[in-house]
């Protein structure tokens, strides 16, 4: 009698190390996306990755306290996947501004954010955006910058100082009125 040894086909084998290579494939793309979400991420384009949230209502990016730990909000629901990718996001330093071309430049006064818990705390900063992806109108002073969040434009536009953003939207009022 002669005794054949068992063995997998070339074809089996061939399947087996295609179905390795796609969930090879698909797992280092999701911790790839996972572990830059923080650093794609800055002031500039936060207003744009915002908008990328699949939202009914609105999506907020909430930072409490000393502004060491942020969070996004869906729909006023806190979204865990992205569970401490923004912490040391931004810190204490951040200015918020509203401007007004009557009334000038006018710091917003921080507002007050009540927990799961019904616990009362301190918002650093936050930034919303609408349904239809409009955000909050704003002009931000973080670090050696100025992101004016009152443009439509798709890019926040930066500056260096606080004055050179009061003059470009003086500028751009008078450009209208013309």
């Amino acid at each position: 009698m002669i005794k054949y040894k068992k063995a997998f086909s070339l074809i089996e084998l061939l399947i087996v190390v295609l179905i390795i290579g796609i969930v090879y494939t698909l797992a280092i793309t999701n911790f790839q996306k996972v572990g830059d979400e923080s650093q794609k991420v800055t002031l500039q384009t936060l207003k744009k990755y915002l908008q990328t949230f699949p939202h009914e209502k609105d999506v907020k990016f909430l930072c409490l306290d000393d502004c060491s730990s942020c969070d996004i909000f869906v729909d006023g629901k806190k979204d865990e996947e992205l569970n401490g990718v923004f912490d040391n996001f931004l810190d204490d330093t951040i200015e918020v501004y509203r401007y007004e071309y009557n009334a000038g430049l006018q710091e917003i006064e921080k507002e007050i954010y009540f927990n799961e818990e019904g616990s009362e705390e301190s918002v650093c900063f936050s930034y919303t955006v609408d349904k239809v992806g409009v955000g909050n109108q704003v002009i931000i002073k973080f670090r050696e910058r100025v992101y004016d969040y009152t443009s439509y434009l798709p890019i926040t536009p930066t500056f260096k100082t606080i004055e050179d953003a009061v003059e470009a939207k003086e500028n751009l009022f008078q450009e209208v009125l013309r």
